[in-house]
């Protein structure tokens, strides 16, 4: 227990192979957390009381685990059991992203894949991989898909995710604008399919131009179909916000698709930033295929 009575927190840094894990270690490094690498985390309530015994004003501790930690993962739930019967509640942030771009990163940066021993190609590992954690993410605070983040991207979202869901935080919400053609991003809580409202790109004047363009955006807008839309779901919003947050979520994300991701869900996207800054929420939005 820290000075002031309070228990520090412990972050569960996991997930697939090349999604981008010691980038978060780094991050959360910078946010004054103590990190480990690849610790048993059947150490975890040894090193934290250790940890508090040198630096009393700790805090937290973040532990960046994979697959290979065979120690950890075939019994997970007795492990968080016995670390929550000492104080602390272990958060989870999983990070993930789509198989064609973790092959892509490993073919690029002519790393073996730690899962493919023997004679396992990158995506057989990958699929053994996924298997093996599938019940820690289904278990996991906060999922992240990296698929479409640069580096400094991610270091936004991973500082977003951690100080959101510090204790009194307002709520941390994520708006994500992509297109189905490209594919569902991996991890949103919620998706609204807004493909029914009248498409820009049809316009000539409008088609080579994003859903960042006051054009594009005052032609969206204007439907009747997105004005219907975003009163309804505003309301939705209303009421199921304060209820995430009585049961403690602290981040969610909320994706829009279209077609392309190009013109209508980055209007939209826009048009809830700032509908829900308005409202005291942390928001921030970002369009996954704005540019393809």
């Amino acid at each position: 227990m820290a000075q002031d009575g309070t228990y520090p927190r412990l972050l569960i840094v996991t997930g697939v192979a090349g999604a981008g894990k010691a980038t978060a270690i780094r991050v959360l490094e910078d946010l004054d957390f103590y990190c480990v690498d690849n610790l048993p985390v059947v150490l975890a309530a040894s090193v934290m009381q250790m940890a508090l015994a040198r630096e009393p004003g700790l805090k937290g501790i973040a532990l960046g685990i994979d697959a290979r930690e065979r120690l950890f993962f075939p019994d997970w739930p007795r492990i968080f059991a016995e670390l929550e019967r000492h104080h602390y509640r272990p958060e989870v942030i999983f990070l993930d992203a789509s198989d064609e771009v973790l092959m892509r990163r490993y073919s690029e940066t002519r790393r073996p894949h730690p899962m493919a021993g023997g004679a396992l190609t990158v995506p057989q590992a990958i699929r053994r991989e996924r298997q093996s954690l599938a019940e820690l993410r289904d278990r996991a605070d906060r999922v992240i898909d990296t698929s479409a983040l640069s580096v400094h991207e991610l270091r936004e979202v991973i500082t977003a995710a951690v100080l959101g869901s510090s204790r009194g935080a307002p709520m941390v919400i994520e708006l994500v604008s992509f297109g189905y053609k490209y594919g569902t991003p991996i991890g949103l809580d919620i998706v609204q399919d807004i493909r029914f409202i009248p498409n820009p790109f049809f316009v000539e004047e409008l088609r080579s131009l994003s859903g960042l363009d006051p054009k594009v955006r005052e032609w969206v807008l204007a439907q009747p179909a997105a004005q219907s839309f975003l009163r309804q779901f505003e309301a939705m919003l209303d009421t199921l916000l304060p209820l995430y947050g009585r049961e403690g979520r602290s981040y969610l994300s909320l994706g829009l698709g279209c077609t392309g991701g190009r013109h209508r869900s980055p209007v939209l996207a826009e048009a809830l930033r700032i509908w829900l800054a308005a409202r005291g929420y942390q928001v921030s939005a970002r369009h996954q295929h704005i540019a393809m």
